[in-house]
């Protein structure tokens, strides 16, 4: 079982590689993948950049080079409503891209792909700030309440935003490659007048074991 794992940023990267073990760090062209072991599987780790154009390059790089049986994105996401708090897990049960639109179709559908792209929910034993729900994307970086306001006014289920993660759900339904998403939330611009502070907190509180979860769903998964 080969598992790609995708993230965007520096600092999410570098909750991850501690859990890696038989590290060994790679470079083909212009990315750098981290390859090795989580418990019993075989990983490739990656940072695709921020942004929906870097999440889709580094998903198609990551399943060209390793043929992964399976894609995780793992991370950051603001929070979209009083569901989430700070350091919750939102894991989707499906994504959508927030900012798109064409005429002709439904907002959030990309002509030739499903408007809620799909994504696998692992079954995992912790339950404690453990969300399932709709993750959408988009190319900003959501800071205010009316910002929020406007997703939710076509999407009024959404959980939580970033920039990302249905780029690589766009790639790996066209690719054939099941995926599983799960972000943390580092801000709640539905809820805080400065949510930018909040997200700048954030990383100097989170505790490493926030992002331990994505052992358990590593774990969940089964070996062919």
């Amino acid at each position: 079982m080969k598992i790609g794992i995708i993230v965007a940023m520096q600092k999410e990267l570098a909750l991850i590689l501690p859990m890696i073990s038989d590290l060994v760090t790679e470079t083909r062209g212009t990315i750098t993948y981290h390859c090795g072991r989580i418990g019993d599987k075989e990983v490739a780790v990656m940072q695709c950049g921020i942004g929906k154009v870097n999440a889709a390059v580094g998903a198609v790089s990551l399943i060209d080079a390793f043929s992964p049986d399976i894609m995780i994105n793992t991370g950051v996401a603001a929070g979209a409503g009083n569901e989430v708090s700070v350091m919750d897990v939102v894991i989707a049960d499906r994504l959508v891209h927030h900012d798109f639109w064409c005429i002709g179709e439904e907002w959030g559908r990309v002509p030739g792909s499903p408007r809620f792209l799909p994504a696998l929910l692992p079954q995992l034993d912790q339950t404690d700030g453990v969300k399932q729900g709709l993750i959408a994307s988009g190319e900003l970086f959501i800071s205010s309440k009316d910002e929020i306001d406007k997703i939710r006014g076509h999407f009024p289920d959404v959980m939580a935003v970033d920039m990302e993660s249905a780029a690589i759900a766009q790639v790996c339904e066209l690719r054939g490659v099941p995926f599983v998403c799960m972000r943390v939330i580092s801000d709640t611009p539905w809820c805080s007048h400065d949510n930018s502070r909040q997200y700048e907190d954030f990383w100097e509180t989170a505790p490493q074991k926030t992002f331990e979860i994505l052992k358990q769903v590593i774990n969940s998964i089964n070996n062919n």
